[in-house]
């Protein structure tokens, strides 16, 4: 996918272990490692933005809806969301793709975070935003019925 930055599922010590996060630093390069070990740890639903290393993408945003070894909560899911969208916007980004933040390790159900972060999407995209598109790049049918299903409902109330 050609997109200006890639949302990160991370923990708040910024450490790229396993699932997503593991992924961008094989197919990134150590680099980014190196840049969170300078950018971290940050606070809960803090977003940090690196470089993307040698992926495509120019960014990785490194959202940290979780504290390392523990789980994503609603609170930690909202913020993050609106933290990443807002480190794109200062770097004068129109292009985002985030993966179903939270659901993975941190053991967040995927309905309710498809709900957060659709919402949190919607609601920064009718605001004034350099972003034009906001894409959610998700890893198996379940997920991405789910956020379907959910965008589905959503898109009747705009």
């Amino acid at each position: 996918m050609d997109v200006d930055a890639i949302v990160n599922a991370a923990n708040t010590d910024l450490q790229l272990g396993g699932g997503v996060a593991g992924a961008i630093r094989r197919k990134g390069g150590e680099a980014i490692q190196a840049e969170c070990n300078r950018n971290g740890p940050v606070p809960l639903g803090e977003a940090a933005l690196t470089t993307g290393g040698k992926l495509k993408a120019r960014y990785v945003i490194h959202a940290a809806s979780m504290h390392l070894g523990e789980r994503t909560t609603p609170e930690s899911l909202r913020q993050a969301t609106q933290n990443s969208l807002q480190r794109a916007v200062e770097k004068g980004l129109r292009t985002i793709a985030f993966p179903a933040v939270g659901t993975g390790i941190a053991g967040f159900p995927m309905h309710e975070c498809a709900e957060i972060m659709l919402d949190v999407a919607v609601e920064h995209l009718q605001a004034k935003t350099s972003l034009e598109r906001v894409y959610f790049v998700l890893y198996d049918k379940g997920a991405l019925e789910t956020f379907q299903d959910v965008w589905e409902r959503k898109k009747k109330s705009l």
